[in-house]
Protein backbone atom coordinates (compact mmCIF):
# COMPACT_ATOMS: atom_id res chain seq x y z
CA UNK A 1 0.00 0.00 0.00
CA UNK A 2 1.24 3.54 -0.99
CA UNK A 3 0.54 6.58 1.22
CA UNK A 4 0.97 10.17 -0.59
CA UNK A 5 0.58 13.13 1.80
CA UNK A 6 -1.63 15.41 0.42
CA UNK A 7 -0.84 18.84 2.56
CA UNK A 8 0.17 18.83 5.86
CA UNK A 9 -1.70 15.79 7.97
CA UNK A 10 -3.95 14.70 5.04
CA UNK A 11 -3.24 11.69 3.22
CA UNK A 12 -4.77 9.42 0.05
CA UNK A 13 -4.27 5.65 0.85
CA UNK A 14 -3.85 4.13 -2.39
CA UNK A 15 -3.59 0.46 -2.54
CA UNK A 16 -3.73 -0.47 -5.64
CA UNK A 17 -5.30 0.40 -9.57
CA UNK A 18 -8.94 -1.08 -7.60
CA UNK A 19 -8.53 0.82 -4.45
CA UNK A 20 -7.68 4.19 -6.66
CA UNK A 21 -11.22 3.42 -8.72
CA UNK A 22 -13.03 3.36 -5.41
CA UNK A 23 -11.43 6.30 -3.78
CA UNK A 24 -12.74 7.66 -7.25
CA UNK A 25 -16.23 6.60 -7.07
CA UNK A 26 -16.76 7.36 -3.25
CA UNK A 27 -15.47 11.00 -3.76
CA UNK A 28 -17.48 14.06 -4.24
CA UNK A 29 -17.87 16.23 -7.20
CA UNK A 30 -19.36 19.50 -7.29
CA UNK A 31 -19.67 22.00 -10.33
CA UNK A 32 -20.00 25.72 -9.86
CA UNK A 33 -23.08 27.53 -12.12
CA UNK A 34 -23.98 31.17 -11.00
CA UNK A 35 -22.81 31.10 -7.16
CA UNK A 36 -24.40 27.42 -6.77
CA UNK A 37 -22.42 24.47 -6.15
CA UNK A 38 -24.71 21.72 -7.64
CA UNK A 39 -22.93 18.35 -6.49
CA UNK A 40 -22.11 15.09 -8.57
CA UNK A 41 -21.71 11.55 -7.24
CA UNK A 42 -20.62 8.58 -8.87
CA UNK A 43 -23.90 6.33 -9.97
CA UNK A 44 -25.98 8.98 -9.30
CA UNK A 45 -28.08 11.54 -11.77
CA UNK A 46 -27.37 14.88 -12.34
CA UNK A 47 -30.76 16.12 -12.52
CA UNK A 48 -29.88 19.80 -10.88
CA UNK A 49 -27.03 20.21 -13.36
CA UNK A 50 -28.41 19.11 -16.51
CA UNK A 51 -31.71 21.50 -15.94
CA UNK A 52 -29.52 23.98 -15.32
CA UNK A 53 -27.02 23.68 -17.87
CA UNK A 54 -28.10 21.20 -20.51
CA UNK A 55 -25.94 19.59 -22.61
CA UNK A 56 -25.74 16.01 -24.91
CA UNK A 57 -22.41 14.97 -22.94
CA UNK A 58 -20.46 16.03 -19.69
CA UNK A 59 -17.12 15.47 -17.91
CA UNK A 60 -15.04 16.04 -15.09
CA UNK A 61 -11.27 16.72 -15.89
CA UNK A 62 -8.97 17.91 -13.38
CA UNK A 63 -4.57 18.37 -14.06
CA UNK A 64 -3.79 18.45 -9.88
CA UNK A 65 -1.54 16.05 -8.79
CA UNK A 66 -0.38 13.61 -12.10
CA UNK A 67 -0.17 10.10 -11.53
CA UNK A 68 -1.34 10.52 -7.90
CA UNK A 69 1.57 12.21 -6.91
CA UNK A 70 0.63 14.64 -4.13
CA UNK A 71 2.00 18.28 -5.99
CA UNK A 72 2.57 22.08 -4.62
CA UNK A 73 -0.66 24.34 -5.09
CA UNK A 74 1.77 26.78 -7.35
CA UNK A 75 2.41 23.16 -9.86
CA UNK A 76 -1.13 22.36 -9.62
CA UNK A 77 -2.18 25.96 -10.31
CA UNK A 78 0.12 25.74 -13.24
CA UNK A 79 -1.37 22.31 -14.40
CA UNK A 80 -4.91 23.58 -14.38
CA UNK A 81 -3.79 27.12 -16.22
CA UNK A 82 -2.58 24.62 -19.15
CA UNK A 83 -5.40 22.45 -19.07
CA UNK A 84 -7.90 25.39 -19.17
CA UNK A 85 -5.55 26.52 -22.41
CA UNK A 86 -6.21 23.12 -24.02
CA UNK A 87 -10.33 22.89 -23.18
CA UNK A 88 -10.27 26.64 -24.90
CA UNK A 89 -8.24 25.28 -27.88
CA UNK A 90 -10.74 22.96 -28.63
CA UNK A 91 -13.36 24.41 -27.81
CA UNK A 92 -15.22 22.72 -25.16
CA UNK A 93 -17.57 24.70 -23.05
CA UNK A 94 -16.37 24.48 -19.00
CA UNK A 95 -17.61 25.68 -15.94
CA UNK A 96 -15.64 25.16 -12.57
CA UNK A 97 -15.77 22.48 -10.58
CA UNK A 98 -13.68 20.63 -8.17
CA UNK A 99 -13.68 16.81 -6.46
CA UNK A 100 -13.25 16.38 -2.42
CA UNK A 101 -13.71 13.47 -0.24
CA UNK A 102 -16.78 13.20 2.23
CA UNK A 103 -14.36 13.81 5.13
CA UNK A 104 -12.66 17.47 3.97
CA UNK A 105 -9.42 16.06 3.79
CA UNK A 106 -8.97 16.18 0.10
CA UNK A 107 -10.06 18.81 -2.63
CA UNK A 108 -8.64 19.00 -6.06
CA UNK A 109 -9.88 21.87 -8.19
CA UNK A 110 -11.00 21.02 -12.07
CA UNK A 111 -13.33 21.49 -14.76
CA UNK A 112 -16.78 20.38 -15.84
CA UNK A 113 -16.95 20.44 -19.68
CA UNK A 114 -20.07 19.88 -22.00
CA UNK A 115 -19.78 18.11 -25.07
CA UNK A 116 -16.48 16.53 -25.64
CA UNK A 117 -16.10 12.93 -26.94
CA UNK A 118 -15.37 10.40 -24.35
CA UNK A 119 -12.15 9.71 -26.31
CA UNK A 120 -10.86 13.32 -26.58
CA UNK A 121 -11.57 13.14 -22.59
CA UNK A 122 -9.26 10.47 -22.11
CA UNK A 123 -6.38 11.40 -24.45
CA UNK A 124 -6.53 15.18 -22.65
CA UNK A 125 -6.44 13.55 -19.41
CA UNK A 126 -3.63 11.11 -20.29
CA UNK A 127 -1.78 14.45 -21.29
CA UNK A 128 -1.90 15.86 -17.72
CA UNK A 129 -1.51 12.35 -15.94
CA UNK A 130 -4.85 11.50 -14.56
CA UNK A 131 -5.86 8.05 -13.97
CA UNK A 132 -9.70 8.79 -14.12
CA UNK A 133 -12.30 11.15 -15.62
CA UNK A 134 -15.99 11.52 -15.09
CA UNK A 135 -17.88 10.56 -18.04
CA UNK A 136 -21.55 10.67 -18.73
CA UNK A 137 -24.44 11.43 -21.44
CA UNK A 138 -27.80 13.74 -20.47
CA UNK A 139 -30.15 11.56 -18.65
CA UNK A 140 -27.48 8.80 -17.73
CA UNK A 141 -26.19 8.34 -13.85
CA UNK A 142 -22.75 9.72 -13.57
CA UNK A 143 -19.55 7.42 -14.27
CA UNK A 144 -16.23 7.09 -14.27
CA UNK A 145 -13.83 5.78 -16.26
CA UNK A 146 -10.54 4.86 -15.74
CA UNK A 147 -7.71 5.11 -17.71
CA UNK A 148 -5.55 1.89 -16.84
CA UNK A 149 -6.71 -1.97 -17.35
CA UNK A 150 -9.23 -3.32 -14.97
CA UNK A 151 -7.67 -5.54 -12.35
CA UNK A 152 -8.51 -9.28 -12.24
CA UNK A 153 -11.50 -9.48 -10.14
CA UNK A 154 -12.81 -5.88 -10.15
CA UNK A 155 -16.09 -4.96 -10.60
CA UNK A 156 -17.45 -1.87 -9.34
CA UNK A 157 -21.10 -0.29 -10.13
CA UNK A 158 -20.73 2.79 -12.50
CA UNK A 159 -16.78 2.45 -13.21
CA UNK A 160 -15.62 2.01 -17.20
CA UNK A 161 -11.57 0.74 -17.76
CA UNK A 162 -10.85 2.48 -20.35
CA UNK A 163 -8.37 1.16 -22.99
CA UNK A 164 -4.75 2.10 -21.81
CA UNK A 165 -2.96 2.93 -25.18
CA UNK A 166 -4.05 6.42 -26.55
CA UNK A 167 -5.36 5.79 -30.01
CA UNK A 168 -4.69 9.63 -30.88
CA UNK A 169 -3.06 12.77 -30.48
CA UNK A 170 -4.98 15.67 -29.52
CA UNK A 171 -3.60 18.95 -32.20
Amino acid sequence: MGTMVMSGSRELRILDAAGLAAAYAMAEYAVLLDGDALRLSVGQHADDLEAYWPSQRYGFITAWNPRSAPQSDAANETANAALTARLDAIGAARQPAHAFDKDGQWREAGWLVANVEPDLLDLLAREFGQAGVLSWAFGEPVRLRMLMPKPVDTELAHVDWADPEPHAAIR
